[in-house]
């Protein structure tokens, strides 16, 4: 086990060569009553798992890491955790970026370079005796992209220097600890103004996809509960979930096509 990260939170960093999963191991140990501020990193994932059921491939280089969390009731809805770890994320990649206008945030839960994916946040949640917990996973592209069918992704490597992934974890916990302090002692609204400040531009043109079918409007910004705001040609929209297509403008605000 590598020592502890310093920090608000009892942070404690185990970092394995390799691991099914590192979001399985955490909600493993948190079944059989793991504090808070487990953190857990592998040099190398062999089923890693991303949002809507998809597989998170892992070439090796990469980030696979997951942490424990089990918020006090009164922080909030787990829907406005996204926007905690994507700011921790974000905050963490950013000092390897050669350009820092090319990393952005995408609603809910990605990280994009050049308008390309480039990382992922995967966000699990359950209860037991001691209360509730939350596990995140972390997942980016450091050294090189995997190749997938019908996607176009990026990696770190590509756009500045590819840092070793365990600075990156220890990284992203000093941030978690960072934006949770911002969020009780200001509430939403901070959270929000940064997220945005670090999102692809307002205006943008999005499509949602989602079980019902897909819309497509321009970005107009996020609601009071995080949900995000769609300018479409019947009138503006709430988005809960869906999965998010960045259309007409890539995540810098230049022209061309981006994908998810």
């Amino acid at each position: 086990m590598a020592p502890p990260v310093p920090g608000a939170t009892a942070w404690r960093l185990e970092i394995h060569d390799e691991l099914g999963s590192t979001s399985d191991c955490c909600i493993a140990q948190a079944g059989v009553g793991a504090e808070a501020g487990l953190a857990i990193m592998a040099r190398r994932q062999t089923s890693g798992r991303g949002s809507r059921g998809r597989d998170w491939q892992d070439p090796g280089g990469n980030l696979a890491f997951s942490v424990l969390l089990r918020p006090i009731k009164a922080e909030g809805a787990v829907g406005l955790w996204p926007f905690v770890a994507g700011l921790a994320f974000h905050g963490a990649i950013l000092p390897w970026i050669r350009d820092p206008a090319q990393l952005r945030l995408k609603w809910p839960n990605d990280l994009l370079l050049g308008g390309r994916k480039t990382a992922g946040i995967l966000i699990e949640s359950g209860s037991d005796a001691i209360g509730r917990w939350l596990v995140i996973g972390f997942g980016a592209n450091l050294r090189a992209a995997p190749s997938i069918a019908g996607r176009t992704l990026a990696c770190v490597a590509d756009y500045g220097t590819a840092p070793d992934p365990a600075v990156v974890a220890r990284a992203i916990c000093v941030e978690l600890d960072r934006w949770q302090a911002v969020w009780r002692s200001d509430g939403f609204g901070s959270l929000r103004a940064a997220w945005l400040e670090r999102a692809h531009p307002l205006g943008t043109r999005l499509v949602v996809r989602g079980e019902s079918g897909q819309v497509e409007g321009s970005f107009v910004g996020l609601d009071e509960q995080g949900m995000l705001l769609l300018d479409c040609a019947d009138g503006l929209k709430r988005i809960s979930t869906g999965e998010i297509l960045l259309l007409d403008r890539d995540a810098t605000g230049g022209s061309g096509r981006a994908g998810t």
